[in-house]
């Protein structure tokens, strides 16, 4: 089993979500691997600045979870998760590495998105789609 970190990034009525540029595709709210030695809210701020180049503050744990179907490109099917929401500040600006895209939608929007299977679990949980 794997252990990650998720966040939500609101403004306004809009989500920040990234197009996924590894597996598994789909757009999706920042997150990423806790490393080995790392605490979680340390990889929270890590995964922010490198997947989004924002800095965090004000963040909330909403939801610690096992996710037994969450698999991910380095062959493992299980994923610990730590789902947070916080606030941020800076311009968004796209990982080459890790996203297609990166941007802000509204609810309507992200329900006609494809979404990377573990974030279409968090938003129907949260009720955002």
């Amino acid at each position: 089993m794997h252990y990650s970190v998720g966040v939500i990034i609101k403004k306004d009525s809009r989500y920040l979500l990234i197009d996924r540029a590894v597996p598994p595709l789909g757009f999706a709210g920042v997150a990423g691997h806790i490393d080995e030695g790392e605490d979680v809210q340390e990889a929270l701020k890590r995964e922010v600045k490198e997947e989004s180049g924002l800095e965090i503050s004000n963040y909330k744990q909403l939801f610690e979870e096992r996710l037994d179907w969450n698999w991910c490109s380095k062959g493992v099917d299980s994923h610990y998760w730590y789902l947070f929401e916080c606030d941020a500040s800076g311009e968004p600006k796209r990982s080459k590495r890790e996203t297609r895209s990166i941007g802000w939608y509204d609810s309507g929007e992200i329900k006609k998105l494809k979404l990377e299977p573990v974030w279409e679990y968090w938003f129907k949980k949260l009720k955002v789609i």
